[in-house]
C-alpha cells in the first residue's frame, strides 16, 4: 500500500490541535477533537505521532511547532521589552504593585537577583548561648 502522499483533513486537524494546545491537552483529547473515534483515541494519537507509521504527520507536527516558536518565541530582548511595556502601562494606570512585579521580573530575567536558600540542620535550642553567639558572628562575617 505504501505511505500516503499527503495528509488527510483529520490528520491536519489533529496536528493543529496538538500544537496549538501543547501543554493544555493530551494527545488523545486532540485526536477526539479532530474527529477520531473516542474509544481508540489514545491508540490513534500514539500512532499519529509515530514517525514509522505516519511520517507525514510527524513532519507536519515539526513544521507547525517551528512555526509557532517563530511566531510566539520568547527571546531575551523581547521578554525584557515586554516586561518594560507592562511596567509602563501599570504605572500609567496607577497599579504600583503590578509595576513593581514587572520590574522585579525584568531584574530576574536580567540575572540581577540571585535566589539563595540556606538549609541548616539541627535545632537552635540545642546550642549553648556561646555557640549561638559564635554562629551568629560567623554568619554575619560570611554574609556581610
Amino acid at each position: 500500500m505504501g505511505v500516503p502522499k499527503r495528509l488527510t483533513e483529520m490528520q491536519q486537524k489533529f496536528a493543529n490541535e496538538l500544537i496549538s494546545n501543547e501543554g493544555r491537552k493530551y494527545a488523545y483529547q486532540c485526536a477526539i477533537d479532530a474527529g477520531y473515534e473516542k474509544d481508540r483515541a489514545r491508540v490513534t494519537a500514539s500512532e499519529l505521532m509515530n514517525p514509522n507509521k505516519y511520517p507525514l504527520v510527524v513532519k507536519y507536527l515539526g513544521e507547525l511547532r517551528e512555526e509557532y516558536q517563530k511566531k510566539y518565541g520568547v527571546t531575551y530582548e523581547r521578554h525584557i521589552a515586554e516586561l518594560g511595556k507592562i511596567r509602563q502601562d501599570a504605572l500609567k494606570k496607577g497599579a504600583w504593585s503590578a509595576a513593581v512585579n514587572a520590574e522585579v521580573a525584568r531584574g530576574k530575567a536580567a540575572g540581577l537577583y540571585v535566589e539563595q536558600k540556606i538549609i541548616k540542620t539541627g535545632k537552635l535550642e540545642d546550642l549553648t548561648t556561646e555557640q549561638l553567639e559564635d554562629k551568629m558572628k560567623n554568619i554575619m562575617k560570611e554574609y556581610s
